[in-house]
């Protein structure tokens, strides 16, 4: 939905199981006119879309296209932005780091991504918008590239995209945008990795030239930053700073997650927060900690390997998507805070990103914590932002 200052408030789709497009349309044809109802919203209603590479060429077939595009305009949805980080399977069975694979050193996260922005261009178009984003994996996990040749691999391949996005606006007349998303234990992780990124590879008019016809102008066009509040929030950034250094970067920032982490204050051993945090040990998703202590930050790639150490931590943040509306679950804390300040920056931008609340692991948290039915949840997280934008 559109919001004051011309936001796109939405929430992601990969919070509903499915690979295939037949499992994304049921879910979708479900959910969202729940969602509209508890929203009490009539007007255009947004829907982030997280697509499969299953999917994506499902719905590239001309009949299954216009079928959604016709539940589109009954509905009055509309689509600002799609998840692309994703490839493969993301519910019910361990995905842990596979999540980053096919990676950007492979021509198929390449292929994936072109198709993706040819359906959002096509969804784009019949709605009249002219412009959109997909956000993506951040290069590759850290520990399947860790070789001095694979960030230069990463930027030919995100070049590569480019071309095809450029060539997109060509001829459409719409922008899409590659939307780069920092995580924990990825080679692109922090603000700082992002744009010492940037700078190396695709801001450089050199590094550009080579193999490829696009000026560093098109690059700033059509790459940029997904800016994951809870991601950047275990990685204790500062998210005033983090913002100012994207925007003298000249980078841009299209797309945030809107989305809390959980927090340990006390996670020395016996705790009660720490003894709480067990439960969300589980064995799909990777939840990566970042430790604060004396020495500075440390960080563990899934929560087990934290879990396993002594420690005189003085803080733990866990990248385990919670409810935005939630500050605390039982004797755990969530960056709530730290989501709510990032809100307070948004505000002032000028740009009018879009926003997506983002909280794909409902189906793992602990069942007190899902009382509600999902389309309710889904409607409070957006209700929930949109009071603290508004306000």
């Amino acid at each position: 939905m559109k919001l004051r200052g011309g936001f796109d408030l939405t929430y992601c789709s990969n919070i509903h199981s499915g690979e295939s497009w037949a499992d994304v349309r049921e879910a979708l044809g479900a959910a969202l006119p729940k969602v509209r109802r508890h929203l009490d919203v009539s007007g255009p209603l947004a829907i982030g879309l997280r697509l499969s590479a299953r999917a994506a060429e499902e719905l590239e077939r001309p009949a299954v296209f216009e079928d959604f595009r016709v539940f589109m305009r009954d509905g009055d949805y509309y689509v600002p932005t799609i998840n692309g980080f994703p490839f493969g399977a993301f519910h019910r069975e361990r995905v842990k780091e596979n999540v980053y694979l096919p990676d950007w050193r492979d021509w198929r996260r390449v292929d994936y991504s072109n198709r993706l922005a040819r359906v959002l261009a096509a969804l784009l178009i019949d709605r009249g918008l002219t412009e959109g984003s997909i956000s993506t994996v951040p290069g590759a996990f850290k520990g399947h590239a860790n070789q001095p040749e694979d960030a230069a691999a990463i930027a030919v391949s995100m070049l590569e995209h480019a071309e095809q996005l450029v060539a997109l606006r060509e001829s459409t007349g719409v922008t899409i945008v590659l939307a780069i998303e920092p995580e924990p234990a990825c080679v692109i992780e922090t603000t700082a990795e992002a744009i010492d990124f940037f700078n190396r590879f695709l801001l450089d008019a050199a590094f550009v030239r080579t193999g490829s016809q696009l000026t560093v102008d098109e690059v700033r066009r059509h790459i940029g930053v997904c800016f994951d509040a809870c991601h950047m929030a275990v990685e204790f950034e500062d998210h005033a700073q983090s913002l100012a250094a994207l925007d003298r970067a000249g980078i841009r920032v299209p797309k945030f997650q809107i989305s809390s982490a959980l927090r340990v204050s006390d996670p020395s051993a016996g705790s009660p927060g720490r003894r709480a945090l067990e439960r969300f040990a589980e064995d799909v998703y990777l939840h990566q900690v970042v430790e604060r202590s004396d020495r500075g930050l440390t960080r563990f790639v899934d929560l087990p390997d934290a879990l396993s150490t002594a420690g005189d931590a003085r803080e733990w943040r866990i990248h385990f998507h919670v409810p935005v509306f939630l500050r605390q679950l039982g004797d755990l804390e969530t960056t709530q805070p730290d989501l709510e300040a990032v809100l307070d920056l948004i505000k002032k931008r000028t740009d009018a990103p879009c926003l997506e609340v983002e909280t794909y692991t409902w189906d793992v948290l602990p069942a007190e914590y899902r009382t509600a039915d999902m389309s309710e949840a889904i409607a409070r997280e957006l209700a929930w932002t949109r009071a603290r934008l508004e306000a």
